[in-house]
């Protein structure tokens, strides 16, 4: 049975610097099933909670809280207001620079982990492109840092794991599926261009040629069918879009229900 659509809101930032509440609004009457929100723009948690009650959205995954390895009673507090069980981790490409730079970041999200165990919350890990690259022995640098994580779940973004055509997308999603609790879904090209990357937040920031979902080079019915039971919710994600994001989000909305790949509230 297909799987109900959120959208990351992070696509729709632009928008909400000028209106949150109507990004929220636009999403559910695109007919989203839910959100993953990314900053809770000035609501607190029970307030953005009741909004999306509000508008009969769900929310299965969040990027908000975000765990750094020192705020962890923030993100069990703030979880629970959310009412979620997963809480999300990432890392910046430095993190994935060697296999020492791994295990100190594995150490920190093992002790991370255990702490949001006790209280019944689920660590995922959210990737970029960085982890899909190989280690010298031809291994995924994900597959490494997986042995050295054994307990943290994953959320696999799709695109990046594909890392430019390296990677066939739809294996790299089998290849976790035993430890993915959620996935991102991105369509686009390939080719990329390096004058545009920059750093923004310690991060390198791809300023990525997406498009709407089905009209770019992923093959999203694979990559569908290749995502585990555990993943609840399909999640639509364009970092950057050529055309306005609100209508890329719409056209990509109704490629995935029109080709029964995802539901949400409108056929």
């Amino acid at each position: 049975m297909p799987r109900p659509l959120a959208v990351q809101l992070y696509s729709l930032r632009e928008k909400a610097k000028e209106d949150f509440p109507g990004v929220l609004r636009t999403v559910a009457d695109i007919g989203y099933a839910a959100v993953e929100p990314a900053g809770l723009w000035n609501y607190s948690p029970k307030e953005f909670r009741r909004a999306l009650d509000d508008l009969g959205l769900r929310m299965f995954t969040s990027h908000s809280p975000w765990a750094n390895g020192s705020n962890d009673q923030e993100v069990i507090d703030v979880a629970g207001e959310l009412g979620l069980r997963y809480v999300v981790c990432g890392s910046p490409p430095a993190d994935f620079a060697d296999l020492d730079a791994m295990k100190r970041k594995a150490d920190s999200v093992n002790r991370t982990q255990e702490v949001l165990a006790k209280a019944g919350l689920v660590l995922f890990q959210h990737n970029h492109d960085y982890e899909f690259q190989r280690m010298e022995d031809g291994r995924l640098k994900y597959e490494v840092y997986a042995e050295l994580a054994p307990a943290v779940k994953f959320q696999i973004d799709a695109f990046w794991a594909g890392n430019f055509g390296a990677n066939d997308p739809a294996e790299m999603v089998r290849k976790f599926a035993g430890r993915t609790v959620s996935l991102h879904i991105k369509d686009g090209t390939f080719a990329q261009d390096p004058s545009e990357f920059r750093m923004v937040d310690g991060y390198l920031d791809r300023k990525l040629k997406l498009v709407p979902l089905g009209t770019g080079q992923m093959d999203i019915p694979a990559i569908v069918a290749a995502a585990p039971a555990a993943v609840e919710a399909l999640v639509v994600e364009l970092d950057y879009c050529e055309i306005d994001m609100v209508e890329a989000i719409r056209r990509s909305y109704r490629y995935m229900v029109d080709q029964g790949l995802g539901v949400g509230r409108k056929p």
